[in-house]
């Protein structure tokens, strides 16, 4: 009867605080906030969670849902506990308030983190109350690391050092404070039910709670739903809770967490423009209910063409898998910020066609804030600041991530994410919480990092779970960052997620691979299924599913592919060019015959003459810029007509936005098409966007990226034979007559040989380079046939076993590609989390103290962002040369400022800028905002041109061609 009691009235004291504000001096009972946490994760459970996420978690703990629902409430509320103990002298207003019989009783107490000191605490406590407390993965050590882990990292508990009874009564307090911690545990427990003891504690289990408990924590330490009942409340622990389930319906519903039903609609209203779906969608709308409806979640590879409709067929697909697997939502993940951009705006479509529906979308990459749609809240700092009593972070560059009382912002130095919307905004709007959205466009970054050691990767975990995941262009992913994908999959598996994977060029090998690790996380043995891999080769086009339950794979029926491989069906030339590599350097100079810029001004001159619309893709940015001069001054336009673009990705945000806009505008399905236009570029077009040219030209690259960049040629052909749309002119004669030609610039020295510019060697390895040279040079692939070919010719390039037509130098060449792959995929799996069922202690998965800004995902240095800084002799510093834009330097940075800057900076490597010194550095109140503080000032004079000096590297950004980088000796 003792918690009953104590639940009452002036039933427990409520003298200890768990939230202060010190600007409105308001104090909230620590027992209350430990409730409301409560509270709202048992409305998560209810309107957050799947039935899979529901079910993963009873079943690793062994009871009913009804039993883990109470226990994950149970455990939500005590991940405070560990504010009974010095924290609560962190703060004199607070400390004050605290009862004098505690504050005599500290005995030899010492500070540690709070998140650390609930921890160490609950070992004993739940012990006490029947957990059983063995090894490490006993209930008691591993809901003590769920509590302890709400911030974003499982703690190492030895409990028989420092989590022991006798050194937690040392370090936490005297008797009076091991007292009240016990009492606010069994109350916490009373008021939840949670009377049944699990038997287990799963990895999976433990790391979706923890996530829910993370979630929990957040929207219970907001301003606005504490600060009202602030103040030493006149009710006791059994009221507030009353209160407390009633406020967190109103708080979820809020954040924008529950999940919502889309409507069943027929394909063409679901995408609009569509008459009917493909053979190969309409294969999958026919098989995929039968063998997801039985046989449960598993992960569906689907191959085909570049702009045959693979997101499209995604969707359908997301949306069966859902349906039969219990899922709600969808993650669509992209290579690159530009493809998430695209591809936003396709499910922005594709929710509107369900409306009245209310649905958030959430667009998560680094450089969200460069879209139009980048709200200001995201830039501002935050609103009132409030007090949890403990010091920053100071051991990690991760988040700032003291963010549970719900008031300081949640920045991470940029590399989280931000959010567009379709309908008003909600509490998962923020950076580190946008993911959790039911509809989440992002970069695969964003995903990767949940199989990585940093903090928060729990809650990136059960952002991922409850919904299928799409990995889409999964070919244009590095050996690096595909062994990270595979154990990401290894998880998800073991999680029951539906993964659909999209690609166009990926090698069997490397498709095979995803689904071993998948199913290997859904308890299949990989060596069974290694000895299985000519069911797991996934046919071209086609698709191929396999259950977790069962690993049986299905395949695409065979009258589907072929019927669908007619359709899509188109004949392209390939052309290969010799020519020499020779950098412009003089603007005026002309380039001799043979040279590659002589080669590309005569592949376009007939564009200019005669019309059409071309892309030139440049291997570097440096390459583009020449090129773009080059065809500015020689190429011949008929009067008042030159059309001559350029896009890089060195431009200032601002520009490049409108550019890729223009682009996608010009060139895609609906025009209004020109009558002539010349796009050069570099491989950020190759991705990017759905576009339509008439020819191509290309710096010599691998296979499979020609094969990508063939795929904008006449890419809208078909669709336009059979409706053109209103704005869409006929092809120039002269480019019908011809047919879709792709011309591949050779380099090659005196003999004809490949040579290869030394700029060119980070763009691919050599040997990728080679061979697609030395194939393009055989009679059989002048000409390609898509989409049938396409999977063939990169199997060419990618097989274990070399063509007896390598020469030895070819050979030499891919045994170092496979040496260096090999390095990558050992580099990458040191940092990797340890599969699911090789984790004893929770600590396993965070036993690498690595930050956001250390966990690579991509095998390169990240790169900084530079900022051209005009500085005139009678005004401040501007960002433009006009000084029209003055340079932000106030205290307080206004969002639409913040943006302003941002959109004026430009990526760079970061080697270019490490020679920065003092006058490259931005105002002292940049140092204080996540997205600032790393910018480089360029010094520029706006009467003068001159590059800015870092060292051996010269950088100046220029209006019409971007940043150009020269580089010393």
């Amino acid at each position: 009867m003792r918690v009953v009691e104590e639940s009452r009235i002036n039933g427990l004291s409520l003298c200890l605080w768990g939230k202060y504000c010190a600007r409105h001096g308001l104090i909230y009972p620590l027992l209350f906030h430990m409730l409301d946490t409560a509270a709202v994760a048992g409305e998560l459970w209810d309107r957050l969670l799947t039935g899979p996420q529901c079910a993963a978690i009873a079943g690793g703990l062994g009871m009913s849902q009804a039993q883990a629902r109470r226990v994950v409430m149970f455990i939500a509320g005590l991940h405070d506990l560990g504010k009974v103990s010095r924290f609560q002298a962190c703060e004199p207003v607070a400390w004050a308030r605290v009862s004098d019989a505690l504050r005599a009783d500290t005995g030899r107490w010492k500070l540690m983190r709070h998140e650390r000191a609930s921890a160490h605490a609950l070992v004993g406590i739940l012990a006490e109350m029947g957990y059983e407390l063995s090894d490490d993965a006993s209930p008691a050590v591993r809901m003590a690391q769920i509590a302890g882990g709400h911030h974003g990292r499982f703690p190492q508990l030895d409990v028989h050092g420092a989590a022991s009874s006798r050194r937690v009564q040392v370090d936490l307090g005297g008797r009076l404070w091991q007292e009240i911690r016990s009492r606010y545990a069994a109350q916490v427990r009373h008021l939840t039910g949670a009377e049944a003891v699990p038997t287990q504690v799963s990895v999976t289990a433990a790391v979706l709670m923890t996530g829910l408990v993370m979630v929990a924590d957040r929207l219970a330490s907001q301003c606005k739903v504490w600060a009202p009942r602030a103040d030493m409340p006149a009710y006791g622990a059994a009221q507030h809770f009353a209160w407390a389930c009633w406020k967190a319906r109103e708080v979820v519903e809020e954040s924008r967490l529950a999940r919502i039903e889309l409507p069943a609609l027929p394909f063409c209203a679901a995408h609009p423009g569509l008459r009917a779906p493909n053979p190969l969608q309409a294969s999958i709308l026919d098989g995929l209910p039968q063998l997801a409806g039985p046989r449960g979640a598993g992960i569906l590879l689907v191959t085909d063409g570049t702009g045959a409709g693979k997101t499209v067929t995604a969707l359908e697909a997301a949306r069966i898998l859902n349906d039969t697997c219990g899922t709600r939502g969808l993650c669509f993940l992209l290579p690159t910020t530009a493809t998430a951009d695209a591809a936003y705006d396709t499910l922005c479509g594709y929710l509107r066609a369900h409306r009245p529906t209310p649905a958030v979308l959430t667009l998560v990459h680094n450089h969200s804030w460069l879209n139009a749609a980048y709200t200001d809240e995201m830039l501002a700092p935050g609103d009132i600041p409030a007090c949890t009593g403990d010091a920053p972070h100071t051991d990690d560059g991760d988040d700032d991530e003291d963010e549970d009382d719900g008031c300081r912002p949640a920045g991470n130095g940029g590399k989280g994410g931000t959010w567009r919307r379709i309908l008003p905004d909600g509490w998962v709007r923020g950076w580190d919480r946008a993911l959790l959205a039911q509809f989440t466009v992002a970069t695969v970054d964003q995903a990767l990092m949940a199989a990585l050691p940093v903090r928060d990767s729990a809650l990136r975990m059960l952002s991922l779970s409850g919904k299928c995941v799409i990995v889409d262009e999964a070919h244009a992913l590095t050996a690096f960052s595909r062994r990270i994908l595979t154990r990401l999959l290894h998880w998800l598996g073991s999680l029951g997620t539906p993964v659909v994977v999209l690609s166009a060029t990926l090698p069997g090998q490397a498709a095979r691979e995803l689904v071993y690790s998948y199913l290997a996380g859904a308890g299949h043995r990989r060596r069974d299924l290694t000895a299985r891999a000519d069911e797991f080769t996934v046919p071209y086009p086609g698709w191929l599913f396999a259950d977790a339950a069962t690993a049986r794979a299905t395949g695409i029926p065979a009258g589907a592919r072929t019927q669908h491989a007619a359709a899509q069906q188109r004949t392209i030339t390939l052309r290969l060019s010799p020519a020499r590599y020779q950098r412009l350097h003089v603007p005026a100079r002309r380039a001799k015959t043979g040279e590659r810029l002589a080669r590309i001004a005569g592949a376009i001159g007939p564009v200019a003459r005669l019309g059409g619309c071309a892309v030139i893709v440049c291997a570097t940015v440096a390459d583009a810029q020449d090129t773009y001069r080059y065809l500015q001054q020689f190429l011949t336009w008929p009067a008042g007509t030159q059309e001559l673009l350029l896009v890089h990705a060195r431009f200032p945000g601002h520009y490049l936005e409108r550019a890729l806009a223009q682009v996608r505008t010009r060139l895609g399905p609906f025009g209004p098409r020109p009558e002539r236009l010349v796009v050069v570029t570099t491989s950020l077009l190759e991705l990017s966007l759905n576009i339509d040219a008439d020819l191509v030209v290309s710096d010599l690259t691998s296979l499979a990226r020609l094969i990508q960049r063939a795929g904008r040629l006449w890419r809208f052909e078909q669709a336009w034979q059979d409706e053109r749309p209103p704005g869409v002119a006929p092809r120039p004669p002269w480019i019908r007559a011809r047919g879709p030609r792709l011309t591949v610039l050779h380099p090659v020295d005196q003999d004809r040989t490949t040579l290869l510019p030394e700029a060119w060697a980070t763009t691919d390895h050599p040997y990728l380079q080679h061979a697609t040279a030395h194939l393009l040079t055989l009679p059989d692939h002048h000409r390609i046939t898509l989409p049938e070919q396409a999977q063939h010719l990169v199997e060419l390039v990618h097989q274990s076993g070399l063509p007896a037509t390598w020469a030895d130098r070819l050979a030499a060449l891919y045994a170092q590609h496979l040496a260096a792959e090999r390095a990558e995929e050992h580099t990458s799996s040191v940092h990797l989390v340890p599969p699911h069922d090789r984790v004893a202690s929770l600590s396993d998965l965070h036993r690498q103290k690595l930050t956001a800004a250390q966990a690579a995902t991509r095998p390169h240095d990240r790169p900084r962002r530079v900022l051209a800084c005009y500085r005139h002799s009678d005004r401040p510093p501007t960002l433009d040369a006009a000084g029209r834009l003055p340079l932000p330097q106030g205290p307080h940075l206004r969002p639409a400022a913040i943006r302003t800057v941002l959109q004026h900076s430009v990526p760079v490597p970061s080697a270019w800028v490490a020679a920065a010194i003092q006058e490259h550095q931005g105002p002292e109140a940049w140092q204080q905002h996540p997205l600032l503080a790393n910018l480089v000032l360029l010094p520029h004079d706006p009467d003068r041109p001159q590059a800015a000096q870092l060292g051996r590297h010269h950088l100046y950004i220029d209006d019409e061609l971007g940043l150009i980088h020269t580089e010393t000796a």
